[in-house]
């Protein structure tokens, strides 16, 4: 998620466990601890623009470096050397910290590789919004008071908070998986690949992509707490499941291409295919800014020109005019779109 959740969900951490210790001191251990694994970012390279996605809730997010990244975190509070009587203490509410990063991610769309060494596979609930500040903002105001009064209880309320959004989240996911499922199932589809994640800063508004006859097929739904589901039906674009043909190239080039496409298409979940406004780019449709459609964020292009860097990052959410509006209409049911779901 985004680093305030990271740093607040830490800090709840340490805090539930290490305010009768540590008093005020926990909040900045859990929160220093629940961002430090997110410095992955700073691992790119100018030759080889997937490197950062691929290496970004990579090893700094496995499990396995969840004691190392503890006593990392702590070195910059055992440096003061009035803490150093307590450096269990603060060694554990870093460890806590570090331990609630990967995941707080895993419940996101991303992806993240929490079993790294023994995996490499990107795991992902989608049952939160890698941005959600409906979560976020509450939990920041209850730890930050806990913060203030030294409050073990404030502590305990601000973590009772999180778990009960996160169950909020899955109890959704879970409904409009089976709505998918009924989509898919009414079109005759069998359902060969599906996610349904939830859109920008809420768990209302999901968006549905599925693979079937090598096709990608996006819906929204729309799952209210208290309602009945509706759906806005989308549109369906071809899968690129192999390198394409202005890839084909032989030699070395030939194999970086074949290489990085296969990069590329485990980044995005298999979810691979070409951007509709711009054929050369080739798009990860996990993502849209029209939850319904196909209009991606990211992409990336391929090019036997003879240039350095023959394999291209781009970023396509800046060329979108679309704002926010449809998005807001999905999520309070306002949409002229929207239809109900029958199961």
């Amino acid at each position: 998620m985004d680093p305030v959740s990271q740093a607040v969900v830490g800090a709840t951490a340490a805090q539930v466990f290490l305010t009768d210790r540590l008093g005020k001191l926990a909040f900045a251990c859990g929160a220093v601890g629940g961002l430090l694994p997110d410095l992955d970012v700073l691992i790119r390279s100018s030759s080889d623009p997937l490197l950062a996605v691929e290496m970004h809730r990579h090893f700094t997010h496995a499990l396995a470096m969840v004691p190392v990244g503890g006593v990392i975190a702590a070195l910059p509070f055992l440096a003061v050397r009035s803490n150093r009587q307590r450096w269990r203490a603060i060694v554990a509410a870093c460890t806590l910290g570090y331990a609630s990063h990967a995941p707080l991610d895993v419940l996101t769309s991303y992806g993240t590789m929490w079993l790294w060494p023994f995996s490499r596979a990107r795991l992902e609930l989608d049952w939160m919004s890698i941005v959600d500040p409906l979560f976020t903002i509450p939990l920041l105001v209850l730890t930050l008071l806990a913060r203030a009064r030294s409050s073990l209880r404030l502590a305990y309320l601000a973590a009772a908070f999180a778990l009960a959004y996160v169950a909020l989240g899955g109890v959704l996911h879970h409904r409009a998986a089976t709505v998918q499922a009924g989509l898919a199932a009414s079109r005759g589809h069998h359902l060969d690949h599906g996610r349904v994640m939830p859109t920008l800063g809420n768990v209302i508004a999901w968006r549905s992509v599925y693979v079937a006859g090598g096709e990608i097929h996006a819906d929204a739904i729309r799952i209210s707490p208290f309602g009945s589901p509706t759906v806005v039906e989308g549109g369906r674009i071809a899968l690129l499941a192999s390198a394409p043909s202005e890839a084909a190239a032989s030699g070395p080039l030939g194999e970086r291409f074949a290489r990085d496409f296969a990069r590329f298409a485990w980044f995005a979940d298999g979810f691979v295919a070409r951007d509709p406004s711009d054929p050369t780019a080739l798009a990860d449709m996990r993502y849209s800014l029209l939850t319904e459609g196909f209009e991606p964020l990211w992409g990336v292009r391929f090019h036997a020109d003879g240039r350095r860097v023959p394999v291209e990052w781009v970023e396509l959410m800046q060329h979108r005019e679309r704002g926010f509006t449809e998005l807001w209409q999905l999520i309070t049911g306002r949409s002229p779109h929207l239809r109900a779901w029958l199961r």
